[in-house]
């Protein structure tokens, strides 16, 4: 398994604007960022330490103008933290390895898949498509995009 660190190394590569969202807890601008309206099947995963995070199999348009999902990939790799920032109270996300602020976690998702939405920044993440899981070293996850052999039959 690897190690999912934050690195000086790593932080040196972020753009401004990946820097000032999870480092400095910033909201980058709603339908203005490049994951809100992705659709392709992958996980989204720490942009800092790599840790995965998020599945598209769990993502749903919230027509917040951010990505969202109903549940973490790997709820061991996120954590939740009380925000009372900006006279709201909120509950942020932030991942475990990369301290990372992802966004926040809202109650008004979807009723019928928990009822969750984790809204989550763009520039916090980094897809990596389905087709290259096994390549990034995340092959352990290819069984959530992969038809079983007898609905690949049905399918055709």
């Amino acid at each position: 398994m690897p190690e999912y660190t934050k690195s000086s190394e790593r932080l040196a590569q972020l753009t401004e604007l990946q820097y000032r969202v999870t480092q400095q807890d910033e909201t980058e601008p709603s339908f203005a960022n490049t994951l809100w309206d992705n659709k392709a099947p992958g996980i989204y995963v720490d942009i800092v330490s790599g840790e995965p995070l998020f599945s598209s199999a769990d993502k749903y348009d919230s027509h917040t103008g951010w990505p969202s999902f109903t549940e973490p990939l790997e709820p061991g790799h996120v954590v939740e933290r009380p925000d009372t920032s900006h006279g709201m109270v909120r509950v942020e996300v932030r991942s475990v390895n990369g301290d990372s602020h992802l966004g926040h976690l809202f109650p008004d998702g979807p009723s019928d898949r928990g009822g969750l939405r984790y809204c989550i920044n763009s520039a916090s993440l980094r897809f990596v498509p389905a087709g290259e899981l096994e390549k990034e070293g995340y092959g352990q996850y290819l069984s959530l995009f992969q038809m079983p052999e007898e609905s690949a039959a049905e399918a055709q």
